[in-house]
């Protein structure tokens, strides 16, 4: 049997979806937390959902769609209480902070998170430690230098722009490229003065830049003028996402949504028969989708493999 029942609280900024398959006295909760509405968001909580449901016939999901803007957020977060989850599985890195900080005890599965760790939402991606575990969006650097080495053969080393946001990435990369014979040539970028230099060392001693997802680096006015002048310079450019090949890089790895949504229901639903959400590994993307750019292969002079063209996801040109 299935019931629906919807509660709209203030000024409707939250809506209480309530779906119970079977419902029984011992059924568990699952609190969804969004604060966006956006599609990708709702791919992922479509795949957690589906997920948990596959393990658990008869879980209560409740939606929350939580707005930050709203004077009511508190009053909002104390009827979450109100209902007692088992766990609360969340959609993005602002619903996981705002579950961290207002459900300490509540076991939480976090979906569709960049940098987790950075973040602090874990303490290591194999060791979450605390209650909190999930789906990041973070494909491995050594597959991502293994598309690079793919598409430039003679790759020996590469450069990355980094800030101080993104300086813990650094490290372990630069151990990653070493292991497979190449070599991270990292600068980084304290402000938009030191920009053109650092692009210019780089251009003079690597043969491709990677890019790491750095919002103190790639605002508009920087990417634009990072995308420029690789371009011009004939440094192969890897983007970090399909919206930056859109916009002139040489190629990317992207995820899906739905996808991620799953790892985290699959993550969930160990958590909901009695697994310690600390002890179980951050999962990266188990799918991933290859982007690149034919009018900047083309500029650059860059012939992309036939067996990476035949599995595109999307060719922009």
């Amino acid at each position: 049997m299935k019931n629906t029942f919807r509660n709209i609280i203030g000024t409707g900024l939250m809506t209480i979806l309530l779906v119970v398959c079977g419902h029984t006295a011992t059924a568990q909760t699952v609190v969804f937390l969004a604060t966006d509405t956006l599609t990708a968001s709702k791919r992922a909580a479509n795949g957690a959902r589906s997920a948990i449901k596959e393990v658990h016939e008869t879980v209560v999901f409740y939606d929350l769609q939580l707005s930050l803007d709203s004077p009511d957020l508190q009053t909002q977060l104390d009827q979450a209480r109100t209902l007692k989850p088992d766990i609360i599985v969340t959609i993005g890195s602002t619903a996981t902070q705002l579950a961290r900080d207002n459900f300490p005890q509540t076991p939480i599965v976090f979906s569709a998170v960049k940098y987790p760790v950075l973040s602090g939402f874990v303490e290591s991606i194999d060791r979450p430690g605390g209650h909190i575990t999930g789906a990041s969006l973070d494909i491995p650097v050594d597959i991502q230098f293994r598309y690079f080495k793919q598409i430039i053969p003679n790759l020996k080393r590469i450069g990355v722009l980094y800030t101080s946001n993104t300086a813990r990435l650094i490290p372990p990369a630069r151990v990653v490229a070493s292991q497979m014979g190449m070599e991270l040539a990292a600068i980084e970028v304290t402000g938009p003065r030191d920009l053109p230099r650092a692009l210019d060392s780089l251009a003079g001693c690597a043969q491709g830049l990677w890019s790491v997802a750095d919002p103190n680096l790639f605002d508009p006015q920087s990417t634009k003028f990072i995308l420029l002048n690789s371009l011009r310079q004939g440094l192969p450019f890897m983007g970090f996402s399909r919206y930056v090949v859109e916009s002139g890089a040489l190629f990317a790895l992207d995820f899906d949504y739905k996808a991620i949504g799953r790892q985290a229901g699959q993550i969930a639903a160990k958590v909901l028969k009695g697994a310690n959400p600390g002890q179980i590994p951050v999962s990266a993307p188990d799918i991933i989708w290859f982007h690149y750019n034919e009018n900047t292969a083309r500029h650059a002079k860059i012939e992309i493999p036939s067996e990476l063209v035949a599995i595109a996801k999307e060719v922009y040109r």
